[in-house]
């Protein structure tokens, strides 16, 4: 049977048929690039009803990556996720310390999951960067209690961790109580290949 093959012909075919579904959602043009690259990532059309885009979301990450900031992520499979050359062309690196032997001695040493021993030991270099977490729940818990007891803070958030065991409940903190731009998905749905989506989403808005 006849199929596409040219790889930028499948993109556009797919975001054709990704359109409709987006309709009814009266988002701008800009938003709806973020959405139909995680719907793309998922497969799943359901997106649409659960992703929130914080209205400074993809202003405050156009700024961030234009201004050179890095990405810190909770696993390596978000970071592998990211177009790094592309990223490269603003300056900016993406970085995962979740398999840092000594991050890893200091989880264990405290009880703690590898992410959030993680993002503890990225620490102010949060600072004006994007953090993508797409995994790890509790690596989001810990970026939320960094901006409240330590005055971190990130360009954006883009908080997807996936499960069953506070997923919901920390992307529910996010959208809720964060006091900087985020981008999520609630309830239980996520995973590396959306927040890595949801980078890519932001990172492909720029002109160079």
């Amino acid at each position: 049977m006849p199929y596409i093959k040219d790889p930028m012909a499948i993109e556009t075919r797919s975001m054709e048929i990704i359109a409709p579904y987006l309709a009814d959602f009266h988002l701008d043009e800009q938003t709806i690039k973020v959405y139909s690259r995680i719907i793309h990532a998922a497969g799943d059309p359901d997106y649409a009803n659960i992703i929130k885009v914080h209205p400074e979301a993809i202003a405050a990450g156009i700024a961030a990556l234009k201004a050179g900031c890095n990405i810190f992520c909770d696993v390596e499979m978000v970071r592998t996720g990211i177009n790094k050359r592309r990223l490269a062309e603003f300056g900016g690196q993406a970085f995962c310390l979740v398999a840092d032997e000594m991050v890893a001695k200091e989880a264990k040493a405290a009880g703690i999951t590898r992410s959030m021993a993680a993002m503890r030991k990225f620490g102010t270099q949060l600072n004006g960067a994007i953090v993508a977490i797409g995994n790890a729940p509790t690596a989001l818990f810990e970026v939320l209690k960094m901006i409240k007891e330590d005055s971190v803070k990130p360009a954006l958030i883009i908080g997807v961790p996936v499960g069953f065991v506070g997923a919901a409940e920390s992307k529910e903190l996010l959208h809720t109580t964060a006091p900087v731009p985020y981008i999520t998905v609630l309830g239980n749905k996520g995973g590396s290949p959306i927040a890595a989506a949801s980078v890519n989403a932001v990172m492909y808005m720029l002109g160079r």
